[in-house]
């Protein structure tokens, strides 16, 4: 009996093999004909002779998956890494919960080499001939990570689209953030920012949370919330102050939420119908979904009294042969709380630890913004941006060693491809490949001296060509699937962090000092975007 069911399990795993089940009806459609053949084999249809077969076929059928993914003949084979991850996509699930993620990957890139096989299906490579392969033009497609992020039967954002859908979609959010579009947009970031800026001065020399104060109060996510200048700037101006009053709604909270729980079901798209149906789950998605369709539909009832960024993505104008559903800009609408509200608030949490951990270098930077914005010019304006040479060195050095998505999500080589050549290797059909930030930031073969340090100088090379940022430097991904506002971050950084430097001296809290300062850099967790310890400063105003 049990040599029948080793067989039918066999046979069970030729049709799995590189096809992971996506959800728990293919799962179960896939397993259960096996399940019932082995009943056929029992010695008898009891109770308990039925139990002993169909578990024995589980059992098998686990087996034979575990000797092929060990094998020589599985397509990825002869790429090194962990046993574990080789054997089940539950390894590298666990280690995108604890959130170190990009560390773990880090070290295994270390130990093993430019390709690293982290899953039974995936590979992480680290090498800038891969840039354009994977997620340039002509490069590889978004696969089964990006779905298991969706909900089912519900709109699509644009981070999960590809092909022909994400570039009609782009084209909407490209009109958003124009150098026009972001020129409309000054007044109102400058506005929020200011806001900020008040609230510092009541500090009164108190020792303060600094991403508290434009993390759950962040200028983006201001922005994003309260653009227009119609009834959704009160709505919205009532409902999420949170600098003020405290994140009385739970969005930031929910955010990261969300946000793990969306990386953890990546890693398993079988379990994300198991995670919809579990309440304590389901409510951050849930919540999202609505969050992002209640800011579509109070936007949509109202007309624009200025071109905000929900003008362009619900095609107001009337540009598009088809406008956008109301589902598809509350969908875009929750991608853009998301992806707008915490990147740029990790950027600049990141940015004051650097140069608080380095005071001649924080010092260099204070000075330049005092001599570009002369007695007290305004530091918001953007037309003085370009005169900023060091402090946008010293944003790139950030961006550089903390990447807003230090992993980001993988592409993925089609089933009828006939496979990818990358970085000089052949990679299989069905292969989901990563091409980390994190660590292609970090290689010593293009960022060099000391390529963990904290090094400004390194941009500003007289040389554009020998400039990092010609070949490996990615913070916001790269090809036609890149951060499509990544001129605005890079434009709301600078406005802010010459302001708060304009106005204010910033220090660690004595309390913070020495470990605690430390320490902080590796309490920076990876979910796709990151999530932050406190930042603890004492900030005074200046003279």
């Amino acid at each position: 009996m049990f040599f029948k069911i080793a067989l039918l399990g066999l046979c069970t795993h030729q049709v799995l093999r590189r096809r992971e089940p996506e959800s728990i009806t293919h799962a179960f459609l896939t397993i259960a004909p096996g399940a019932l053949g082995s009943l056929y084999f029992a010695t008898s249809l009891t109770p308990w002779t039925m139990t002993i077969a169909v578990t024995a076929y589980l059992v098998m059928l686990c087996l034979w998956v575990i000797l092929y993914r060990l094998s020589p003949l599985h397509p990825l084979a002869e790429y090194p890494g962990p046993l574990l991850n080789k054997v089940t996509q539950l390894a590298p699930m666990w280690t995108v919960y604890t959130g170190r993620q990009h560390l773990v990957n880090h070290a295994l890139h270390a130990k093993y080499g430019p390709i690293v096989r982290i899953g039974p299906n995936d590979i992480s490579v680290v090498d800038v001939t891969a840039i354009a392969s994977v997620l340039g033009g002509n490069g590889l497609p978004k696969g089964r990570y990006y779905r298991a992020r969706q909900i089912p039967n519900a709109p699509h954002n644009i981070i999960g689209m590809y092909g022909q859908a994400h570039a009609a979609r782009r084209k909407l959010w490209n009109r958003g953030f124009t150098p026009e579009s972001l020129l409309s947009y000054e007044e109102h970031i400058a506005k929020h920012a200011s806001t900020v800026v008040e609230k510092l001065r009541e500090s009164n020399g108190q020792d303060i949370d600094l991403i508290r104060c434009y993390g759950r109060y962040d200028v983006c996510f201001r922005f994003i919330l309260t653009l227009s200048s119609n009834n959704m700037s009160s709505r919205f101006g009532k409902s999420f102050n949170m600098l003020a009053a405290g994140d009385q709604n739970g969005i930031w909270d929910t955010l990261g939420k969300f946000a793990m729980q969306g990386a953890i079901a990546s890693h398993v798209p079988w379990a994300r119908t198991v995670f919809l149906a579990l309440p304590m789950f389901s409510k951050y998605f849930m919540k999202m979904r609505n969050f992002g369709m209640g800011c579509a539909m109070q936007r949509l009832k109202s007309e624009a009294k200025v071109k905000d960024l929900w003008y362009y993505l619900s095609d107001e104008a009337g540009l598009e042969k088809t406008k956008p559903s109301v589902g598809e800009v509350g969908a875009d609408g929750t991608f853009a709380v998301v992806a707008g509200a915490d990147t740029t608030a990790s950027a600049l949490s990141s940015l004051f630890w650097f140069l608080l951990r380095d005071l001649a270098i924080y010092d260099r930077v204070q000075k330049e913004i005092d001599s570009v914005y002369v007695d007290g010019a305004n530091p918001l304006s953007t037309a003085r941006h370009g005169q900023l040479v060091f402090l946008s060195a010293c944003i790139n050095e950030t961006l550089r060693l903390h990447p807003p998505l230090p992993t980001n999500g993988p592409r993925h080589v089609p089933e009828d491809a006939g496979g990818k050549s990358i970085a000089g290797k052949y990679i299989p059909s069905g292969t989901q490949v990563y091409l980390p930030p994190f660590s292609l930031h970090r290689d010593p073969r293009y960022f060099s001296p000391s390529p963990d340090t904290f090094i400004p100088d390194r941009w500003l090379t007289s040389n554009p060509e020998e400039s990092p940022a010609q070949s490996a430097f990615i913070p916001f991904s790269y090809g036609p699937a890149n951060c499509v506002g990544r001129q605005m971050a890079k434009q709301e950084m600078l406005m802010f962090a010459s302001l708060l430097l304009q106005n204010f001296d910033f220090a660690f809290a004595p309390q913070f000092k020495g470990e605690g300062a430390d320490a902080w850099e590796g309490k920076r967790f990876d979910f796709l975007v990151t999530t932050r310890a406190p930042l603890i400063v004492r900030v005074k105003p200046r003279a």
